[in-house]
């Protein structure tokens, strides 16, 4: 009986192995826990983030931690080692970047992890550092080329990628904590020493041929860039939730660095968005950000919010399947969306099949033209047409439209994002318009119209399975003079079909500003 329970247990071990999966990262100023849970449809949550302020680079003395910088080190790790004992995380991988690859007594801070924690310490290589910045963009966003940079404490890992593979790589030995130490004698720096600091980042930046006028967008990394971004959102009063892909200018840059350097230190500690153990290094931080926009002269500053932890960990996803990252970000991001929300594929799949044959048909008579955007939107929004209904029936669209726009996908842009949201959401121009009031300036009056075409299509081809059994075989259109005929040809009666399409005909009408007709028919 007590081996049977034991081999019971061992199994229990495995599958809570097999579900859970834990990073520590330890940085030169904050060190990390992370535990993703696997959740239905194979897509990974996360379930706990403790971060610990432990700033190991001020005890980085003449190249060497020294023990009051160990004991701190130990005393957090043990601290997570809680949190891990609890999950019952046996494999975590917990890695190290510049303040312990800088320390020449870095072997000695390995044995006593590994002596006294549950845990194995690696440190990673700068090549390493870079790489998995570089695999954490390349899975979450859809740049094809562009340059990455990751501000620690302690270093700066800059990438070039082009056609989505890696093509140069440096890692600085300067980060936002090391910066404000060589530069900044108080707690924010004086005209002279923001100019020398301004200089020397110049200086240095400008080592690397292939960062000079580059004009590709820099995507960055880490947690100064989550702070600028979150300032930035503060101060216009930005209307959607989530970081992850939020967009910048130079300009935008600019407006962020001369608010924070009118402010006093006890002001920056209050500012909404900033962390208050960021007030220190803030500065120094945007100051990198601003002059390799400058010198790269890059057309957009862009956060990505996943960074090195999420890095090792698509590696860890995707080695088994023979890639570094998926071929399409976005189509992987909406399948797991799809999944999460439990949207049934056989309804999507008789969507997008109506949806395109209306569309090509439109197209042919010449009402409207789709160009191969406009294609790729409709597939993404018939992924997720009124998904909010999982939240709520009666206000499905609400939820659709508040989850879409709100909730991170992966790859998609904030103003992708947005449109995606006002086409699977679509019901009518009043709620539409409601919904796009707080975006003014977003899409012009074109992508508007697109935008309610698409949405009235999709919204229009959804009545013609209003009781998911696939009645309606084709649909053909013709144009004659009292407007458009749509003939549908189905497999059986479809009386609750006509119904609904005759009570939403007027949407599609509206948009194409024509009448539409309608006539259901057996199939011979």
């Amino acid at each position: 009986m007590f081996l049977k329970f034991d081999n019971e247990r061992v199994r229990s071990l495995k599958e809570i192995l097999k579900q859970q999966y834990a990073i520590i990262d330890i940085g030169s100023n904050t060190m990390r826990l992370v535990i993703y849970e696997k959740q239905n449809g194979g897509f990974y949550k996360e379930i706990e983030n403790t971060k610990v302020v432990a700033r190991l680079r001020n005890y980085l003395i003449d190249g060497v931690l020294n023990e009051e910088g160990i004991k701190v080190l130990l005393q957090t790790l043990v601290q997570f080692q809680e949190s891990t004992r609890f999950h019952q995380l046996h494999h975590v991988l917990c890695v190290a970047t510049a303040t312990i690859r800088q320390s020449e007594n870095q072997e000695e801070i390995k044995k006593l992890v590994e002596g006294q924690t549950d845990f194995t310490l690696r440190v990673l290589s700068e090549y390493e550092e870079a790489r998995y910045g570089y695999l954490a963009v390349m899975n979450s966003t859809s740049f094809s080329e562009g340059i990455t940079v990751d501000i620690g404490g302690g270093s700066t890992e800059v990438t070039y990628f082009r056609n989505r593979e890696i093509l140069e790589y440096h890692s600085f030995p300067f980060g936002a904590l090391s910066l404000k130490q060589q530069f900044i004698k108080g707690d924010i720096p004086t005209t002279d020493e923001l100019e020398g600091m301004q200089q020397y980042l110049e200086f240095q930046f400008r080592t690397l041929p292939w960062l000079i006028n580059k004009k590709l967008p820099l995507i960055a990394i880490g947690g100064s860039a989550r702070n600028l971004v979150k300032i930035h959102q503060n101060l216009i009063c930005y209307p959607i939730a989530g970081l992850h892909l939020y967009k910048m200018t130079e300009e935008d840059i600019e407006n962020v660095k001369d608010e924070l350097e009118k402010l006093s230190f006890i002001e920056l500690q209050k500012l909404e968005g900033l962390a208050k153990d960021r007030a220190d290094t803030i500065i120094p931080a945007v100051e990198v950000f601003h002059t390799l926009v400058n010198v790269i002269e890059a057309p957009a500053f862009v956060l990505s919010r996943k960074g090195l932890r999420e890095g090792v960990f698509y590696e860890e996803l995707t080695k088994d399947l023979g890639i570094s990252y998926y071929p399409n970000v976005v189509e992987e991001s909406l399948h797991l969306l799809s999944h999460e929300y439990e949207m049934d594929m056989e309804f999507v799949i008789q969507l997008i099949k109506h949806g395109r044959l209306i569309c090509k048909q439109l197209e042919e008579i010449g009402l409207i033209s789709m160009s191969v955007k406009d294609w790729e939107v409709f597939h993404q929004a018939a992924k997720v047409f009124n998904i909010g209904k999982y939240i709520d029936e009666e206000a499905s669209r609400l939820h659709t439209f508040y989850l879409l726009a709100n909730k991170t996908i992966d790859g998609m842009m904030h103003k992708d994002r947005v449109r995606l949201a006002l086409i699977a959401s679509y019901k009518s121009k009043m709620l539409f318009k409601q919904h796009l009031s707080p975006f003014e300036g977003w899409f012009d009056k074109s992508e508007q119209k697109k935008i309610r075409l698409l949405g009235a299509v999709l919204q229009f081809s959804a009545t013609l399975n209003v009781r998911q059994r696939s009645l309606v075989d084709t649909i053909s259109i013709t144009e004659n003079e009292e407007g458009l005929t749509f003939k549908a040809l189905c497999e059986q009666s479809a009386l609750a079909e006509k119904v609904q399409a005759e009570k939403q005909k007027k949407q599609l009408e509206r948009v194409l500003k024509t009448n539409i007709n309608l006539s259901f028919e057996l199939k011979h």
